[in-house]
């Protein structure tokens, strides 16, 4: 699982010290001068090719018994229904259901930025997962659900948003995983910050930037 709290300045990796004196240009910053910092540390990042993806899967989502760490299924504390090994014969594929195999998971879906590099395998956002889960969440908004027209056997469920500012059908990961999503969408939206152009406005974004209705989400999800 991974951790992001660029915002926040807080950004560990688990494989490598941040380097002395990296967020300098961003100490005492806030508001649009803080994520404009930012955005100059985090940009220019090494861009990877999606064919690529699946391998560094083994890498950055890889659970401590070795197999597929898929936020979407998996059951912390718990036996979850599946699970997926890092082998051909589990990338999806066809599925009729769950655990059938996994695919590729935009969080921040890659039709928002018309499927463009270097978003499209940005290993920040893209995340291994149930690929039923993920024909389900499509490219919906992420938010809270009020009343649950699916749900998926870890808990993740589709539904009629019960956050204020937005009353569409959003997707809803479980608790233990909110945290992780929304400091990917605050990382999205401060990598991205002016290189947006090309971008689509939807019910959660403009461009890179997150709504109103969006940001106090992701913030109570961040601190959960």
């Amino acid at each position: 699982m991974r951790f992001f709290c660029l915002l926040l300045l807080s950004f560990p990796f688990t494989f490598a010290e941040i380097p002395d004196g990296y967020y300098d240009a961003a100490t005492g910053l806030t508001g649009i001068s803080l994520k404009s910092a930012l955005h100059e540390i985090v940009d220019d990042h090494n861009e990877q090719s999606y064919s690529s993806v699946h391998s560094h899967f083994e890498i950055t989502d890889i659970k401590p018994n070795n197999t597929v760490w898929d936020m979407y299924s998996d059951v912390p504390n718990g036996n979850p229904d599946y699970v997926y090994h890092f082998i051909d014969s589990d990338h999806c594929g066809n599925y009729s259901g769950e655990g059938d195999c996994y695919n590729r998971e935009h969080s921040w879906p890659q039709s928002w930025f018309n499927n463009a590099f270097p978003m499209k395998s940005d290993l920040f956002h893209v995340y291994p997962s149930d690929g039923y889960v993920n024909s389900h969440r499509g490219s919906l908004p992420y938010g809270d659900v009020g009343s649950a027209s699916w749900t998926s056997t870890n808990g993740s469920k589709k539904g009629t948003c019960s956050n204020p500012g937005y009353n569409g059908i959003v997707f809803e990961p479980i608790d233990e995983y909110k945290g992780d999503f929304a400091r990917t969408y605050f990382y999205m939206s401060t990598r991205y910050y002016t290189e947006d152009a090309t971008w689509d406005d939807t019910d959660m974004t403009n461009g890179a930037d997150l709504k109103d209705w969006a940001v106090d989400v992701l913030l109570n999800w961040h601190f959960l």
